[in-house]
C-alpha cells in the first residue's frame, strides 16, 4: 500500500513507524502538520490508501480524514483520552499502560479502534519509555491495524466511554522539595522528560528541569544543592536526594527557546562551591547510585556503559569517556562491550552545548576532535574484540562509533540514521572508512545521501549491524552481557583477535586512518568556520526547537521498498544545501 505519514515533527516514533513499514513491502512518504500549510491540499496531493498519524499535537482537518481512512496512535489505553497520557500515567504510578490505533474523527482520541496493545511502564523516564516500551506497542499496534486494514473485512470497534483528561500543565507538575519525598520528585521528573521538563526557582533563576536519578547516600535541607557530578547537580528532597542532569533556561519575553545543558554548565556563575563526588565503583547510568559512564566486568567482558542525556556528546562526555575506555582497556578481557543500556547509544556531538558557546565553531571544532579520539582509540583496538551495543536509537557520530567496533548489536527496536546531510555537515568520525568498510563505497554514498531511517533488521540486512536481539527495552542489558560472556569464550574468539592487527595493517597500508580523519576534517573545519554555513541555521533551529517552513523534500517523496523486503532507499532530492551528508 502507499501509506502517508502525517506528524507534527518527524520524531523517533514516526522514524520508526517510516521505517518499519517500508520492511513490511509499504511506500511511505511523510507530510508534517506545520501551521499555516494546507495540509488538506497536501494529503489530497498525495492520493494515499492509507494515512496514519504516529505524533500528532493537533487534530487533523475534517477534509482529511472525511476523505481517507486516518488511523491516530494515542500514547494509552482504549479510552483514555488528552494530550498528556503517557505524562499522567507516570506522575500516578501507573504500572502498566498501553498504546491505542484508533480512526480519526470529529471527537479527539475517541474514534473507533482498530487496533490496541498494552505494556509495563518500568520507573524510567518519559522520552525513554515513548522510545522503548511505547514505541514497541505502537508498533505492534500499528502493523496489526494496517493488516486489518488491508484485509479489507475488519471492523474497527467503537469506544464505549472514555477518561478525557487535560493537558497537564506546570503548576500540577510543581514539586514541593520542602514535602516531597524522592519518590514523588522522581516520579514528577520521569513525567516532564525530556519536555516539557519542570519549571523551578533556583540560585535566584528561573529553570526547567530535565532528567532525575535517585541518589543513595547523600543528605542535606530540603532543596538545598548539595554536589555535582560529571556536569549533574544534586539536590535534597524531604527524605533523601536526586541528580539532575540538565537545565533550560525559561526563555525571556519575545525571545528564543534556550537550549538544554548540562546543570553545571547552565548555572554556570550562580553555581556555589559544591563538592565534586564521584560515582562508586560498579556504578553506571543503569547500575547502584546514578553515574552517566560505567564499567564491571562478568568473565573475560568488560562492559563499559554509557547514557548521556538524548545521546549528545559534548567535548567534555568524550574526553571523560576516552578516558574510560583507555582504563577499560587496561583490563585482562577478552571481548569489551561499548554501551548496552535501554536508551540512546549515541547522537554524536552535542550541538545544545555547541550552541551555548561563546564561540560556536571553536566549540564545534573541539567536539568534533574529541569525538573523533575516541572513535580512533575503538578502531585501534587489536587486542581484544569490541562490540557496540545499541539498545536505542543512534544517528549521526554516534552511528558511525558504533560502526567503529568489531560488531554491532541491536535492540530489534533500534533506529539508525547513519548520515549527516540534514544538520549541513559532510561528518567525521572516520565515516569514510567505516561505512564502505561494511556495506560498500556505494551503498555508503546512498545511505549518506538519502538521509533515511533504518530498523534494525534493515541495518542487519545492509551489514550495518550484525545480530539484532528481539527483546524488550529492560531485558537488553542482560541479553547483551550473556552472549558477550559467551563470545568470549569461544575458542574462534582468540583466533579473531589474533587476526585483527594484522588486518588493521593491511588497511593502514592501503589508506592510513590520519589520512581520512584529514580530509573529513578539512571539510568540516571549513564549514564550522563559515558564518554562512547552512549548519549554523540549521542547527541553531534544531536546538532551539523552531519549527520548518515546510516538509523537507526527502520526506515528501515516497520511499520505495526493495523485493527482498530490506529498507529501500529514494532517489536523492533536489533540496539545496551540500553535497556532502
Amino acid at each position: 500500500m502507499y501509506v502517508l505519514l502525517v506528524a507534527s515533527a518527524f520524531n523517533s516514533l514516526t522514524q520508526r513507524v517510516h521505517a518499519e513499514l517500508r520492511d513490511h513491502g509499504h511506500r511511505v512518504a511523510v507530510e508534517l502538520a506545520l501551521p499555516g500549510a494546507p495540509l488538506a491540499d497536501a494529503v489530497r496531493g498525495h492520493r494515499p490508501d492509507l494515512v496514519i498519524a504516529p505524533m500528532l499535537r493537533t487534530a487533523l482537518p475534517e477534509e482529511v480524514w472525511a476523505a481517507h481512512t486516518c488511523l491516530v496512535v494515542h500514547p494509552g489505553p482504549v479510552g483514555d483520552r488528552g494530550p498528556s497520557s503517557l505524562d499522567h500515567a507516570i506522575r500516578d504510578g501507573e504500572p502498566r499502560w498501553g498504546v491505542t490505533v484508533l480512526q480519526a474523527n470529529a471527537e479527539m482520541d475517541a474514534g473507533d479502534v482498530w487496533a490496541s496493545v498494552a505494556c509495563p511502564l518500568p520507573p524510567v523516564g518519559k522520552s525513554d519509555l515513548y522510545r522503548g516500551e511505547i514505541a514497541d506497542a505502537a508498533l505492534e499496534a500499528v502493523l496489526l491495524a494496517v493488516e486489518r486494514f488491508a484485509s479489507g473485512t475488519y471492523a474497527p470497534q467503537p469506544q464505549a466511554a472514555g477518561l478525557a483528561r487535560p493537558l497537564l500543565r506546570q503548576e500540577e507538575r510543581r514539586i514541593d522539595w520542602e514535602r516531597h519525598r524522592t519518590a514523588d520528585v522522581l516520579r514528577a521528573l520521569r513525567a516532564a522528560d525530556s519536555q516539557p521538563g519542570v519549571r523551578d526557582e533556583l540560585l535566584g533563576g528561573e529553570w526547567f528541569l530535565h532528567g532525575g536519578h535517585r541518589e543513595e547516600a547523600l543528605r542535606g535541607r530540603p532543596g538545598e544543592l548539595l554536589a555535582t557530578r560529571d556536569g549533574a547537580v544534586c539536590r535534597a528532597t524531604a527524605d533523601g536526594a536526586v541528580w539532575i542532569p540538565e537545565l533550560r533556561a525559561r526563555r525571556l519575553p519575545g525571545g528564543p527557546a534556550a537550549p538544554k545543558l548540562p546543570a553545571t554548565l547552565a548555572l554556570a556563575d550562580r553555581l556555589p562551591p559544591l563538592p565534586e563526588v564521584p560515582a562508586p565503583p560498579g556504578s553506571g547510568p543503569h547500575r547502584g547510585t546514578w553515574s552517566d559512564i560505567g564499567y564491571h566486568e562478568e568473565g573475560q567482558a568488560g562492559f563499559l556503559s554509557f547514557s548521556f542525556p538524548g545521546g549528545a556528546m559534548s567535548t567534555a562526555h568524550c574526553r571523560r569517556l576516552l578516558d574510560a575506555y583507555r582504563t577499560a582497556r587496561t583490563r585482562p578481557t577478552t571481548v569489551l562491550v561499548l554501551g548496552g543500556g535501554r536508551d540512546f547509544f549515541s547522537n554524536g556531538i552535542h550541538l545544545g552545548v555547541i550552541e551555548a558557546a561563546a564561540d560556536p565553531a571553536e566549540e564545534s571544532w573541539a567536539n568534533i576532535n574529541a569525538m573523533n579520539d575516541l572513535v580512533e582509540a575503538v578502531l585501534t583496538t587489536t587486542d581484544r574484540l569490541v562490540v557496540s551495543a545499541l539498545g536505542g536509537n543512534a544517528a549521526a557520530g554516534g552511528a558511525m562509533l558504533a560502526l567503529a567496533a568489531d560488531e554491532v548489536w541491536c535492540r530489534s527496536g533500534v533506529v539508525l540514521n547513519p548520515h549527516y546531510r540534514l544538520m549541513g555537515l559532510h561528518g567525521s568520525e572516520y565515516w569514510t572508512y567505516s561505512l564502505p568498510r561494511r556495506v560498500g563505497p556505494a551503498l555508503a554514498e546512498r545511505l549518506t545521501h538519502e538521509a533515511l531511517p533504518l530498523s534494525a533488521a534493515a541495518a542487519q540486512g545492509l551489514a550495518l549491524v550484525d545480530r539484532t536481539l528481539p527483546c524488550p527495552p529492560g531485558d537488553f542489558a542482560a541479553e547483551t552481557e550473556r552472549l558477550a560472556v559467551r563470545l568470549a569464550g569461544l575458542p574462534a574468539t582468540a583466533s579473531r583477535i589474533a587476526g585483527k592487527k594484522a588486518a588493521r595493517e593491511r588497511d593502514e597500508a592501503v589508506r592510513p586512518l590520519a589520512a581520512h580523519r584529514e580530509a573529513e576534517l578539512a571539510l568540516m573545519r571549513r564549514t564550522f568556520f563559515d558564518p554562512d554555513a547552512p549548519y549554523h541555521s540549521l542547527r541553531r533551529a534544531f536546538v532551539r526547537k523552531e519549527r520548518a517552513d515546510a516538509t523537507p523534500p526527502h520526506l515528501v517523496r515516497a520511499a520505495a521498498v526493495r523485493p527482498s523486503g530490506v529498507t529501500g532507499l529514494a532517489v536523492p532530492d533536489a533540496a539545496p544545501g551540500p553535497d556532502c551528508c
